[in-house]
């Protein structure tokens, strides 16, 4: 059974720092494409990043609300994706899912097999 557990969130003052992290277990995602997405009260779920092998190298993608701000990453020997934030704003404040794809790749809609349960940030003003 493949889950993908999601841990590290929590509520942050805007212009502080949080990493999230993605754990799997079930199966290996080394060659799979990654992602976390999140959804704000009263909001479509929206892509954050992702990460995926290639067989040109890794690639990632970042959307244009954070991609200045946050950074994903994984670990393929721990079988965890990171997403680490900074400068958190307000508009940060959503549940993040941690979601993983059976192939590579890492679309923006949610083409994605996996889904973790989700977790909450918080940033205040």
């Amino acid at each position: 059974q493949v889950q993908l557990v999601e841990s590290g969130g929590g509520s942050v003052l805007a212009g502080e720092s949080l990493t999230l992290s993605c754990a799997a277990s079930g199966r290996s995602f080394s060659k799979s494409g990654m992602a976390w997405f999140r959804q704000a009260p009263g909001k479509e779920r929206e892509f954050v990043a992702g990460i995926s092998w290639t067989w040109s190298g890794t690639i990632t993608d970042h959307s244009d609300s954070v991609k200045d701000r946050f950074n994903i990453s994984r670990d393929d020997e721990k079988n965890t994706v990171d997403l680490q934030m900074s400068n958190l704003q307000p508009e940060d404040t959503a549940i993040y899912y941690c979601a993983g794809r059976l192939s590579s790749g890492i679309p923006r809609t949610e083409n994605y097999k996996w889904w973790g349960q989700g977790i909450q940030v918080t940033v205040s003003a």
